[in-house]
């Protein structure tokens, strides 16, 4: 057995060690948000966070899971408030929404570590996306928009003032 978290509980898998996470996640955690693209690890359609870092779920093994954390969509904000989709409702992004849960995930990772980015990091940050309705403009503007929210909330975080709906810890409250 592989042990593992996923979305901030503990799992475990039987499965070979060269399984990709995104069949353990989808097949047997029913977690259907990360999505089947290319298997290739391009399109991004099976982004996840692995330790807090975007990663393609079609082309992480098993084994390299062991032990680590895992966030899937259905992870980031239970209730949807995370600021990319809080973005991404904001400017209407999906279309089509097939990519939308990996796109989102990438947005989330990047602007986590990248809370101030330039127009042209955005741009590079999300370029492994693939979108195949051409939704390109209206992700670069959530982005843009998250990454604002985010900054802000850091801020207040360091001051140690209250973004509206949160405790000082940065938990809804």
């Amino acid at each position: 057995m592989i042990e593992f978290k996923v979305n901030g509980k503990p799992a475990q898998s039987g499965l070979s060690p060269d399984t990709p996470v995104m069949w353990v996640l989808r097949d047997e955690l029913g977690l259907t948000g990360t999505k089947y693209g290319c298997g290739t690890g391009i399109c991004g359609a099976c982004t996840i966070h692995l330790d807090g870092k975007a990663a393609r779920a079609c082309i992480v093994n098993l084994q390299s899971a062991a032990g680590k954390s895992l966030t899937t969509i259905e992870g980031l904000d239970a209730q949807g408030m995370h600021p990319a989709q809080r973005a991404w409702r904001e400017h209407a992004v999906p279309q089509c929404g097939f990519c939308q849960a990996g796109q989102i995930m990438q947005a989330a990772a990047f602007i986590a570590d990248n809370p101030r980015p330039t127009e042209a990091q955005i741009t590079e940050a999300m370029s492994g996306n693939l979108c195949r309705c051409g939704c390109y403009q209206r992700i670069h503007a959530a982005v843009k928009s998250a990454a604002a929210e985010q900054a802000g909330k850091n801020a207040a975080l360091d001051t140690g003032t209250r973004v509206a709906g949160e405790t000082t810890s940065g938990q809804a409250a």
